[in-house]
């Protein structure tokens, strides 16, 4: 395939979707980002990668909202830049890193708003993964070794807390079908059936893009 393109991924924690976006990448032979996306945003920022990752994807104060969607309206000096509270500059050192590597190279990222950064780009393909609790709950108990109840706990409270994220930054919904072309249910097709449907959507969509001029 000789056309640029970015598969973003939405996940439910426990759904396995970082895992079919690695998958996914590996079959197109193409980059992957999820924390990778926190070394390129620093390197680009000069913000530290511990203070991005203790930061990542965490909202900030609701009243600063008029500020956030002004800053990307208007742009932003340097001076702006140095007067925002810390949860804002991490998420515009993650702006403007999606937006750069989209510009130079075909990738899979996951989370971080990056459907939405991206959503003037044609040929972004935005899928959302979910999956039913109990599967979610065995997939964290085996991977961590988590009581049942630490486990569940876990995942209301780090999905509560994307969905803060991605609604506050992106005025969308996280998790609406409305916000992404493709959502699917890994616990009913497995991870490896994730990526076989994944990949087959980005196939016939790749194979499509001739014919909207794209």
């Amino acid at each position: 395939m000789d056309k640029r393109f970015v598969i973003t991924i939405g996940r439910e924690y426990g759904s396995g979707g970082r895992q079919i976006g690695r998958e996914l990448a590996d079959r197109f032979g193409i980059k992957f980002y999820d924390k990778e996306l926190l070394s390129f945003a620093a390197k680009e920022s000069g913000i530290s990668e511990e203070l991005l990752k203790n930061h990542d994807e965490k909202p900030t104060n609701s009243f600063l909202y008029s500020l956030v969607m002004d800053t990307y309206t208007t742009g932003y000096s340097t001076s702006t830049f140095i007067d925002m509270p810390l949860n804002q500059k991490v998420f515009m050192a993650q702006y403007d890193a999606i937006k750069k590597i989209a510009e130079q190279e075909s990738c899979v990222i996951v989370g971080r708003c990056a459907d939405y950064v991206l959503k003037d780009m044609p040929n972004c393909i935005k899928f959302f993964i979910k999956a039913d609790m109990n599967a979610k709950i065995s997939r964290i108990q085996r991977i961590y070794d988590y009581s049942e109840d630490k486990a569940r706990d876990l995942i209301v409270k780090t999905d509560k807390k994307r969905a803060n994220y991605y609604n506050f930054y992106s005025n969308k919904k996280w998790g609406d079908s409305k916000s992404y072309d493709l959502c699917i249910d890994s616990s009913l097709i497995g991870i490896d059936g994730s990526v076989d449907v994944l990949q087959k959507y980005v196939e016939i969509r790749l194979a499509g893009c001739g014919d909207r001029g794209i």
